[in-house]
């Protein structure tokens, strides 16, 4: 309801040429996984599975690209005089079944990345193996998956999917501010938290082992190559995870402001309560009043010490 005709068609095509360009390079990198499995072993696999879940994500995407309106809105009904609304709750299967896919693998991709700090962790700062760090896989897939099954659940019982009329999909906190702070926004910073703090710890250990093998030529080739790799994927993933925080925390600063102001803008327009607006005489009056009481009780005070 902020943008104007022509910058909703350009929004909306906007995410649907990213979507399919994000597609094709997610599943580029899981069918080049499955062409060679073993290139892919720990602590390089949770890419895999990051890729899968963003494939499916931008799938989501497309999806509502092809669908516009008609799953993350109501249809107008003429004998009840409505328009066309945003859905609202869980009702509506089909987006129901949007958000569910969308926000588990949202999340699930981002705990992925968590994960793949964790292995580079291991391997860099505590010189464990390939077969050590995959012995730990279970508990990998377990919180990977289990944890965003539990909050799309607690989202699911909680009544909070809303429908998204720009992008066709539904998700979580378009309208509800307190949904997005504590379901996206927290589980996103709380992951780039950890993800960042891991990330940093292995490359000093990493340039610690470096400096120590400096004279071995050969092993410090492959040392570079392996910091280089892990500097190029996490900038090329935390350049737009951080932009999308940022776009998040704007929000949730300016969010109540952008209401007030068009309810101030449309009130007439939609015959809704206007929001309540000092008068110009009215504030002038109350800083007169406001002035008279100060003077009044400065001559008072000073009549006392006299």
């Amino acid at each position: 309801m902020y943008f104007k005709s022509d910058e909703l068609e350009f929004a909306k095509s906007f995410i649907g040429t990213v979507s399919i360009f994000c597609l094709c390079a997610t599943l580029f990198t899981f069918l080049t996984f499955l062409i060679d499995v073993r290139r892919f072993r720990y602590p390089e696999r949770p890419i895999i599975y990051y890729s899968v879940c963003y494939s499916i994500v931008s799938l989501m995407y497309f999806i509502g690209f092809l669908l516009g309106d008609s799953t993350a809105c109501n249809k107008a009904d003429e004998k009840l005089e409505l328009g066309d609304t945003v859905v609202l709750g869980s009702q509506n299967k089909a987006c129901t079944v949007l958000f569910m896919l969308l926000y588990f693998f949202t999340m699930a991709g981002t705990v992925w990345w968590v994960i793949l700090t964790i292995t580079w962790f291991l391997a860099a700062g505590r010189k464990w193996s390939c077969e050590a760090i995959e012995q730990k896989a279970v508990w990998f897939h377990a919180v990977a998956w289990g944890t965003p099954g539990f909050l799309t659940v607690m989202l699911l019982a909680m009544n909070k999917v809303e429908g998204d009329n720009i992008s066709g999909v539904c998700f979580v906190g378009l309208y509800d501010l307190d949904a997005s702070r504590y379901f996206v926004l927290l589980p996103l910073c709380l992951c780039v938290f950890v993800g960042l703090s891991l990330l940093l710890a292995g490359i000093i250990s990493l340039n610690h082992v470096r400096q120590v093998i400096q004279h071995d030529g050969r092993n410090q080739e492959k040392l570079k190559k392996f910091m280089i790799r892990i500097g190029v994927f996490s900038g090329l993933y935390l350049v737009p995870l951080v932009t999308l925080l940022g776009c998040y925390v704007y929000e949730q600063v300016n969010r109540i402001t952008w209401e007030i102001t068009w309810v101030s803008d449309h009130c007439r327009q939609y015959h809704i309560p206007c929001p309540y607006q000092v008068k110009a005489i009215t504030w002038i009056m109350s800083l007169f009043t406001f002035n008279v009481e100060n003077v009044s009780w400065k001559y008072t005070c000073h009549g006392c010490k006299s």
